[in-house]
C-alpha cells in the first residue's frame, strides 16, 4: 500500500479551523459550543477561526464542502476540527476539491460521521486524526477529561510515538445538553476494566484505517472504499454510535467486509468499546452489560470466520465512549500482543 503523508502540525497560538462538515448542531447548543471553543483557546493555546456554516443546521453539503476547502486552502490555518458528527457527510465529499485538499495538508481532526472525509484524506494519501470533537469532549460537561485531553495535544502538536493506555474510568452516559445544568455537572463515571485481548501473542505493526462501523458499510455500499490490496496490512479500528447497532448488524457489516476479501487483509483490529447507553434509550447495567457482550461476541464470530489470524484488541477508549483517544488514521500503529501494548504515531 501507499506511505501516506504526514501533515505538518500547528503550534500553540495559531489559527485553527472549527467546522461543521456533519450537523451544524453549534447552532442549537451554542452554550456547549463556547465552552468548546474556551477550552481550545485557554487549554491548547490555539485560537479557532468559524466559517459560513459552522453554526448552520442543514447547510448544503456544497456550502459544508467549500468551508471544508477554504480551510485548507488558508496558509494560516494549520489544522482542521470537526465540531461534531452527524449523518451526512457522504454527501459533502463529493463537492470536495481534491487538488486543493493534497496541495494543502492539514491536520484534520472528527470521527463518527467524519470517517467519510478520514476516509477520504487516506485515499489522497493524507494522513487524518480519528477523534477529537469541539463539541464532545472540548464542551464535556464540568471538566475536560486529561485522558482525552493528553490525547488530543500530542496528537495536535506532536509527531512522536503516543502509547495507548486502558484509562481507569469511563462512561458512556454524558450529560445532557439540553440540561441548563450541564456545563457544570460532570458525567457519572465507571470504573474500566481494561482491553481484552485475543488471538495470537505477535506484534503487528501497519498503517491505520477504518472508523464507525455504520459509516464504514455506508461507503462500502457508495463505492467510496479502494480495492482490497489499497488497505492490505493495515490495521482495522471500528467504533460504533450512540445509535446502538443491534449485534445482528455489526456481524453482518463485518460479514460482508469478509465476503468482499476485505477483513482477511487486516492482520490486526482494534473495537472501540461498545457505547450502550443514550438519552432516548437509557439501558440499565445489566442491559448494557449484555449489549456490550453480544457487541464482541459478533465481533469474534465474523473474525473468526474471516480474519482467524488477527489480532484483536476489544474495550479501547477510541469512539463514542468517554474519555477518547486519537487514532492517527493513515497514520503508522504498532499493536503488541506479547507485551499486550499499543503504540500510535502522531
Amino acid at each position: 500500500m501507499q506511505q501516506l503523508r504526514y501533515p505538518a502540525k500547528p503550534r500553540p497560538g495559531d489559527r485553527v479551523a472549527v467546522l461543521s462538515p456533519s450537523a451544524g448542531l453549534p447552532a442549537l447548543f451554542p452554550e456547549v459550543y463556547a465552552l468548546g471553543l474556551r477550552r481550545l483557546r485557554d487549554e491548547l493555546g490555539l485560537e479557532p477561526v468559524e466559517y459560513p456554516s459552522t453554526r448552520v443546521m442543514g447547510a448544503s453539503p456544497a456550502d459544508r464542502a467549500r468551508d471544508l476547502t477554504a480551510a485548507f486552502a488558508d496558509p494560516s490555518i494549520t489544522a482542521v476540527l470537526a465540531t461534531v458528527g452527524g449523518d451526512d457527510q457522504i454527501t459533502v465529499v463529493p463537492h470536495l476539491d481534491d487538488e486543493v485538499l493534497r496541495a494543502n495538508p492539514k491536520p484534520f481532526f472528527g470521527y463518527s460521521d467524519n470517517t467519510n472525509l478520514l476516509n477520504h484524506l487516506f485515499g489522497l494519501g493524507l494522513v487524518g486524526y480519528h477523534g477529537g470533537s469541539v463539541l464532545v469532549h472540548l464542551g464535556r460537561g464540568g471538566a475536560s477529561h486529561p485522558v482525552s485531553m493528553d490525547s488530543l495535544r500530542a496528537a495536535l502538536f506532536g509527531s512522536d510515538w503516543y502509547e495507548l493506555t486502558p484509562p481507569a474510568e469511563w462512561t458512556d452516559e454524558p450529560g445532557d445538553w439540553r440540561d441548563p445544568g450541564y456545563i457544570h455537572t460532570a458525567p457519572t463515571m465507571f470504573p474500566a476494566e481494561g482491553w481484552r485481548w485475543s488471538g495470537p501473542a505477535r506484534v503487528v505493526q501497519g498503517a491505520l484505517w477504518g472508523g464507525n462501523l455504520e459509516i464504514l458499510s455506508w461507503l462500502l455500499a457508495a463505492g467510496r472504499v479502494g480495492p482490497n490490496p489499497a488497505y492490505a496490512g493495515c490495521v482495522l479500528a471500528i467504533e460504533t454510535s450512540e445509535e446502538l447497532p443491534p449485534d445482528t448488524e455489526v456481524y453482518r457489516i463485518l460479514r460482508n467486509m469478509g465476503e468482499r476479501g476485505l477483513l482477511a487483509g487486516f492482520p490486526a483490529v482494534l473495537v472501540g468499546r461498545a457505547k450502550a447507553w443514550e438519552h432516548t434509550r437509557p439501558l440499565p447495567a445489566t442491559e448494557k452489560r449484555a449489549y456490550a457482550q453480544a457487541q464482541r461476541a459478533a465481533v469474534c464470530r465474523a473474525l473468526a470466520e474471516y480474519a482467524p489470524d488477527a489480532v484483536v484488541v476489544f474495550d479501547l477508549d477510541i469512539g463514542h465512549t468517554d474519555p477518547q483517544q486519537i487514532l492517527p488514521y493513515g497514520g503508522t500503529v504498532r499493536v503488541d500482543a506479547v507485551e499486550r501494548r499499543i503504540a500510535v504515531r502522531y
